[in-house]
């Protein structure tokens, strides 16, 4: 059986340039696999709009660092495939434990799309610093995904003298919000302004810790203030989400519902599928992608039969039968709900 090595960019060009003996190639494939970070970040997984298949993945750039006082940052580069359809997504991911506060944090997650990644970024390509340029063969389509940690030591320093009534973004500040949760955030164009500076400033060493110090505390304001004025957060009431473990189970509860797009399955089968309770998977589900189990899986399966009725040319009844309905009416039916159309005026088109 043969076996399919999927590498980082670097790494395949390190791989390339250099003829490694047997040895030295393993040690590479066991950094690579072995390393956490390898693990594709789940916020990935939830801005992209299909399916993703992790063997696809093709890890571009990845920095780790921590800037000494303040905030522990991530970056992964990853090639943008043709077919994946990612939405710019932002995450708040509040933790906190009462009997362990040295274990509290804040972490802002992000994952953008339509950016540019220079392969030459470190031997300043001149022809692409501030995208200058679309005839450099060095630029690749990247997806981005960034996240930063702050610590309760650190985010102290912004907490004024408590005052009798506090807003959310005061108990997060201060560590007296007692549940943990994650919340999604919209990203608005000052976020992402701050988002690409991040990726593409060319600072080094000293200035750079101070360039991303700042823009982490622009990024943490710009968040904050989406949950300003809120003494509430809905997604206490799912307060399993806080656990990464469930939010994947939530996430490949999407996944399994696109891969059974011709294949009906119910809400008792999915939660079994993915181990979950079924009503954590319901109200998980709408809390993560702000539509019922239901809704997206119809939306799904109309998208399809757009596609499978105006690009592909198949039949009506062709196509009601590979998306698993028992007659054409009903088919008909959920299309005209769906699109406003009914299959055969589309047909028409």
């Amino acid at each position: 059986m043969k076996m399919k090595f999927f590498l980082p960019y670097s790494v395949k060009n390190e791989f390339t340039a250099n003829r490694f003996d047997v040895a030295t190639l393993s040690f590479v494939l066991f950094l690579y696999f072995c390393s956490p970070m390898h693990n594709p970040p789940e916020i990935l997984a939830l801005a992209c709009r299909n399916n993703l298949v992790t063997e696809q993945m093709n890890l571009l750039h990845q920095k780790n660092q921590m800037i000494p006082g303040s905030v522990q940052y991530t970056i992964n580069r990853y090639y943008r495939m043709p077919q994946w359809n990612v939405e710019d997504t932002g995450m708040v991911v509040y933790h906190f434990e009462k009997d362990n506060p040295k274990e509290n944090y804040l972490e802002l997650r992000f994952c953008i799309s339509g950016n540019v990644y220079c392969k030459k970024k470190d031997t300043e390509c001149d022809m692409c610093q501030f995208s200058a340029s679309k005839n450099c063969q060095e630029r690749i389509d990247s997806v981005d995904v960034v996240s930063f940690r702050y610590s309760p030591v650190q985010l102290s320093q912004f907490v004024k003298p408590r005052k009798k009534t506090s807003v959310l973004a005061d108990e997060v500040l201060s560590f007296t919000h007692k549940s943990s949760f994650t919340k999604i955030l919209p990203l608005c164009g000052k976020t992402r302004m701050v988002l690409e500076g991040v990726l593409n400033h060319s600072y080094s060493d000293t200035l750079e810790n101070i360039y991303i110090n700042a823009q982490t505390q622009m990024l943490l304001l710009y968040s904050l203030d989406c949950m300003l004025g809120e003494k509430e957060i809905d997604v206490v009431s799912c307060k399993f989400l806080a656990n990464e473990a469930d939010r994947e189970k939530i996430v490949k509860a999407r996944e399994v519902l696109i891969q059974h797009i011709g294949e009906p399955i119910t809400i008792k089968e999915l939660s079994r599928k993915v181990a979950i309770n079924e009503c954590y998977l319901k109200k998980g589900f709408k809390e993560m992608f702000g539509t019922t189990v239901f809704d997206f899986y119809q939306s799904q399966r109309m998208e399809h039969a757009k596609y499978l009725l105006y690009e592909k040319g198949l039949s009506v009844t062709e196509v009601s039968m590979l998306l698993g309905y028992s007659s054409i009416s009903h088919f008909s039916t959920a299309f005209k709900k769906h699109t406003g159309l009914k299959p055969c005026e589309l047909l028409l088109r």
